[in-house]
């Protein structure tokens, strides 16, 4: 026995398929064979070296300075805890500004710090006393990086200023990650 053919009451809808051209492949075409006829002279590459090479001489002065603020901003979060999160949140800036500059200038142990240190006083940090002391932690460490002008890795000294900034963080937060 067959089923008889149901007819539907909805009603009929045409579709139409609209096939648009794709504008981006000639675009980046473009865009990429007039980087290839770009051409950098050695003399403005040399130039540029020159430059960052003595940025980096001064970087350890410029970010003394910065390192100074936040010792500043964590001394004011042990005087005055009601205004620890906008402490905090300076301290973030700070240590985000930081964390960008430390590896491109030969400091990646101050790029590493700071990266934890911004991670570690974002906006669902706590601000609790031991808190506060994870963040004195972060500033001792960069602080002994650029006073000892440790650049790279730091090789066993490098280590153990990681490893004593781990021993801090379990110390004061046990449940907080360790520095990456």
């Amino acid at each position: 026995m067959a089923d008889p053919v149901r007819k539907s009451s909805a009603p009929q809808v045409k579709v139409r398929i609209y096939r648009l051209e794709n504008h981006l492949r000639s675009k980046v075409a473009g865009l990429v064979s007039a980087l290839e006829k770009m051409q950098i002279s050695a003399e403005a590459l040399e130039k540029a070296q020159m430059a960052l090479d003595k940025l980096a001489e001064d970087y350890p002065d410029w970010v003394s300075k910065h390192l100074e603020q936040l010792v500043m901003l964590s001394a004011r979060a042990v005087d005055t805890p009601e205004k620890r999160r906008d402490l905090f949140r300076e301290i973030n800036r700070m240590a985000h500004d930081m964390k960008g500059q430390g590896g491109t200038f030969g400091y990646p142990l101050v790029t590493m710090f700071a990266d934890s240190l911004h991670k570690f006083t974002g906006e669902q940090s706590g601000t609790t006393d031991n808190h506060v002391e994870i963040i004195k932690a972060h500033i001792d460490a960069m602080r002994a990086v650029i006073k000892g002008r440790i650049r790279g890795s730091g090789g066993d000294v490098g280590r153990q200023l990681v490893d004593n900034l781990q021993k801090a963080i379990r110390k004061y937060d046990p449940g907080n990650a360790v520095v990456e």
